[in-house]
């Protein structure tokens, strides 16, 4: 599924910059060459979370997978056997909130009033700090007479951020050049979700035959996304300003954990990352071939 998305995403930009560099379709007449724009944007937004979105990243994100060790059972004859236990604990940490600073950097082209662009977004880390180095664990249940009882291990701070790139197209409702523009548009593309978890856990299977242990560094999941937004922009020659709001549609494929799969429904919830958003962009237009033409003339 990466190298698709990743397929996808080389497809955008080079599509883009087909647009602006291809001849033979400008001599064929589906264009005409002189009138491409090319655009840079930048923008930032405010990204509230969908309740699910909120649940699936607190769910992975505060999983207490517990800790695998080597315990020794002694029956009443005194004779002693050694079993993986499984070690559990508590620990206390802030859940993330269910909003976060979006960050956008756009590359696109504009043929008199359509608008193709690739948005790569990107947000800060969100962290959520440990309030202890270490934490005591304890021995499951059924192994209850086992020696050790407690053993200590240690604790991270629990992060996670998100980055990805969509392929909007748009439209300029009011004209090429209209001072006061609406713009819809809607997308397609990818985005690549990443967890910091609180321990070293050890992740395993059913009849613990085989396990690892979580390792202090992320790990990630990608997604394919739909997003549907409407921009107000104010333009000024070769300046504009908008303002733009939409909805992006996220659905994650399975967090992979050192070869394992890691459950996101513990509290029934599913792999959703679907935002709701609005902001403001602030973009620069280059000159066409045409209009450039034209300057030279005066």
């Amino acid at each position: 599924m990466k190298t698709k998305i990743a397929s996808l995403c080389l497809a955008a930009v080079f599509s883009i910059l087909a647009l602006v560099t291809n001849s033979s379709a400008a001599e064929d007449g589906f264009y005409d060459k002189e009138h491409i724009r090319g655009f840079i944007s930048i923008g930032a937004d405010y990204r509230g979370m969908r309740s699910e979105f909120q649940k699936y990243v607190n769910n992975i994100a505060f999983q207490n997978i517990g800790h695998m060790s080597k315990a020794v059972i002694t029956d009443t004859s005194g004779k002693a056997d050694t079993v993986l236990a499984k070690y559990y604990g508590n620990y206390k940490y802030s859940k993330f909130d269910n909003f976060y600073l979006g960050l956008h950097f756009i590359v696109g082209a504009q043929y008199k009033q359509f608008l193709t662009w690739v948005d790569i977004n990107f947000m800060p880390y969100q962290k959520s700090e440990r309030t202890a180095k270490n934490y005591v664990t304890t021995v499951e249940s059924r192994y209850s007479e086992a020696n050790p009882q407690n053993l200590a291990y240690g604790l991270y701070d629990v992060e996670w951020f998100s980055y990805g790139a969509d392929w909007m197209f748009g439209w300029k409702i009011l004209g090429e050049k209209s001072t006061f523009n609406v713009i819809p548009s809607v997308g397609i593309g990818f985005n690549m979700i990443n967890f910091h978890l609180a321990s070293g856990f050890t992740i395993s299977n059913e009849d613990r035959s085989k396990y690892e242990h979580v390792r202090d560094r992320f790990y990630s999941t990608m997604a394919a996304t739909f997003t549907a937004e409407l921009e107000l922009r104010l333009e000024f020659d070769q300046f504009a300003v908008g303002a733009y709001g939409g909805i992006r549609f996220v659905r994650y494929s399975e967090l992979e954990i050192e070869g394992f799969n890691v459950d996101p429904n513990p509290n029934g919830t599913d792999n959703v990352g679907d935002t709701w958003y609005g902001g403001l962009r602030f973009t620069w237009m280059f000159l066409s071939p045409w209009e450039k033409k034209q300057q030279d003339k005066i």
